[in-house]
This record gives C-alpha cells, structure tokens and sequence, in this order.
C-alpha cells in the first residue's frame, strides 16, 4: 500500500496549554501539519469545521462540551473525520463511550511521543488504535472482514437473527475485554475457532460500520456480569 504523499492534517484539543502546546509542537516537528488547537468543546467544534484536519486529538474532559459531545457533532458533520481519543483516563467505560461517539482511537496519556506519533499515522488510515479489550479486538476484527464483505442478504431476512449459544457466549467475552488466546484458553477451543466465531456474528448482524458490534454488546448488557 503506498504511502500518503501529503502531510496529515492534525488539529489538537486539550484544556491544558502547556500539553496541548506540547503535543502540537511534536506532532509539527514530526512532518504533521497542525491545522489548528482549541482549548474548550464549543471552540473545537468551531475551528474543527473551519479547519478541516484529517485527524482531530482530543481530550475528552473538556470545559464548555465533552469530547463525546464534540466528537459525535464533528464525526456527524464530516464522517471521513479520523478522531484519535488522547485522554488520561482508562476507564472501560469512557473507551466505550468514545467508540459510541464515533472515535477511530482511544490512546492513553501515558503512551510515549513515539505511540502518539504511530498512532496519528495509523488513526489517518482508518486504522483502530485502542486500548487493549474490547474496542480494538471488536474494530480490528471488523477492519479485516471489511476488506472481504459478505454478499448481501436478501432484504426480507430478520432484522436481528438468533446467535448460537457458543457464538453469544463468544461475544460476551468479547465485550468484557478478553483477547482472543483468553477466549480461546477459556472455551477450551483454537484461536482460529474464536476468530471464526467473531466473523459469523458480524455477518448474521449484518453490522456496518465499526461501532454497530460494540454497541449491540452494551445494549445487551453482554458486556456487564
């Protein structure tokens, strides 16, 4: 695959200056072109729409709006928006709600400037970049079968066809965050069976895009006790 010529257009928000500078000058100084910062949700959204960035680094605890909040109007606004979540919390729960918004990728603060340099380049490609569990198990099994749709089913099939017991119990470790050597350890099966699971659920949903998986899970509650 050949590379992109142009240099990724990347606009930071965070309410801190010093980190937001921080990161700007990094990502500058890594061949990005910073196109804009913003340091409150409403002021995020307004640049964002001006500025047009391939890739918006977001902060999710913002004054003003949430970065769920910024993410869902501008991801609504442009769908070829790559949004990369750059926040201090690991909480499962935030990562879901970042995934719900629309979110590409969710790093950690913690990561190093190499992982955030990675990780924009991967995120402008369309490439999930996650948190260990369930959002980057669940996006990275549906990047690879995007790349090899199923047919099209015909259009009087059930909306919401019946799992097996093995696939929703699959699915139910998927939404707890398990990998697949833990699923497959568990299950006493093969990782290659886990995988197969994977796929026949996504393609008996019919989902379409990178979230559908990941919010069937949590409006089920496959992801609770």
């Amino acid at each position: 695959m050949s590379e992109r010529q142009d240099p990724i257009r990347v606009m930071v928000v965070d309410d801190h200056p010093m980190w937001r500078d921080a990161v700007a000058r990094d990502l500058a100084e890594s061949g990005f072109d910073v196109v804009a910062t913003a340091g409150d949700g409403d002021q995020a959204v307004r640049r964002a729409k001006a500025a047009a960035p391939d890739v918006l680094v977001l902060d999710l605890n913002l004054p003003a709006k949430p970065g769920v909040q910024v993410c869902k109007e501008l991801v609504g606004h442009n769908p070829a928006l790559r949004v990369l979540v750059l926040s201090a919390s690991g909480e499962h729960a935030d990562v879901l709600e970042a995934v719900k918004s629309g979110a590409t990728g969710y790093l950690l603060k913690s990561a190093s400037t190499e992982e955030l340099l990675d990780a924009v380049r991967r995120t402008a490609v369309g490439d999930p970049v996650f948190t260990p569990g369930l959002a980057g198990l669940v996006l990275g099994e549906y990047r690879r079968l995007a790349s090899d749709p199923a047919p099209s089913t015909a259009p009087d099939e059930p909306r919401a066809p019946q799992l097996t017991d093995r696939e929703t119990e699959v699915l139910r470790l998927v939404a707890k965050g398990l990998s697949y050597k833990q699923i497959a350890e568990r299950l006493v099966i093969s990782h290659r069976t886990v995988q197969n699971h994977v796929q026949n659920t996504l393609g008996k949903l019919q989902l379409h895009n990178r979230v559908e998986l990941v919010r069937y899970a949590i409006e089920r509650g496959l992801d609770d006790e």
